[in-house]
């Protein structure tokens, strides 16, 4: 099995070492050390996404650990901390686990088997979290964000719109005449299509466009930083890529499938959450009721 990758953030050569002896002690666990010295290196290197737990010290220069977790948190950083300090009568250890570490050592007390606990516990710990808040903001069917999770990103969306001058547009999608899939054919061939759907128009965004499941067979995309022309772009292309191919709906049976969009963009015909979602659904209407299998564009 190949060994865990393992960032420690300590300005203390001989802490490094120290950790280098007490890993290869380890009797489960196999861990691959780097090791940052400077708070400015040690962020970078969090913020990477190459390690999957790190070791962090309070004392780091001019700088300490509890404002590197912070930043690194502020950034999304989601690899599991556990936090080194000094003395085990100060009140560092509780600030950072308030500030999002998931364990802390005192380094006087350090050895190989409570080291190797304190990893595995904030890597278990780690994963319970990640499971937690997957469970909390996916739809369990189709992975996509649910309307919950959607809510909150449009509403973070529109504050930095307004902060910033930038664009963001809603696309509201909806598959047509979903009942005639679901009636003749069944409610899990209605979920293959709606999981393939999903799949589909995900796969026309970027990494930073955000998906959700807005609820039954409706699907919202949010194209950050996108202006009006550059989001018609994309949502005519979901909708093109669920008219041009067939649906696999099992035992070797394909059904056709549509799907019609509304587009809004703000903060050209909204200048808030809830007004860029009633315009984008309002569009949506207008094309359900103009033949579906198209997009329609909200006018301010």
């Amino acid at each position: 099995m190949n060994p865990r990758r393992l960032l420690l953030i300590d300005d203390d050569r001989l802490q490094s070492r120290l950790v280098e002896q007490q890993l290869k002690a380890f009797r489960r666990e196999r861990f691959q050390l780097e090791w940052r010295d400077t708070f400015e290196e040690g962020l970078e290197r969090l913020l990477s996404g190459e390690h999957e737990v790190c070791l962090l010290d309070y004392q780091l220069g001019p700088r300490d650990g509890l404002e590197l977790i912070r930043l690194a948190k502020e950034a999304g950083c989601e690899v599991p901390i556990v936090f080194l300090t000094a003395e085990s009568s100060s009140d560092i250890d509780i600030e950072a686990m308030n500030a999002g570490a998931l364990d802390y050592l005192v380094k006087g007390e350090i050895s190989p088997s409570n080291l190797e606990r304190s990893l595995r516990y904030a890597l278990k710990l780690a994963d319970t979290l990640a499971e937690l808040k997957r469970l909390a903001t996916r739809d369990a069917l189709t992975g996509l964000l649910n309307r919950q999770e959607l809510n909150r990103i449009m509403a973070e969306e529109a504050e930095r719109s307004a902060r910033f001058g930038r664009p963001f547009s809603l696309v509201m999608l909806d598959l047509d005449h979903f009942k005639s899939v679901n009636d003749p054919h069944g409610h899990a061939a209605g979920d293959l299509v709606l999981q393939e759907a999903s799949a589909r128009a995900k796969s026309c965004l970027r990494q930073t466009d955000r998906i959700a499941r807005f609820g039954g067979e409706e699907i919202a995309v949010l194209l950050i930083e996108l202006d009006e022309a550059a989001a018609i772009e994309v949502a005519e292309r979901i909708v093109q890529v669920i008219h041009d191919t067939a649906f696999d709906i099992g035992e070797g049976d394909e059904i056709n499938v549509t799907i019609s969009a509304g587009l809004a963009t703000l903060p050209r015909v909204a200048t808030t959450a809830d007004e860029l979602m009633a315009a984008a659904d309002k569009a949506l209407y207008v094309a359900k009721n103009n033949g579906r299998d198209r997009l329609e564009i909200a006018s301010a």
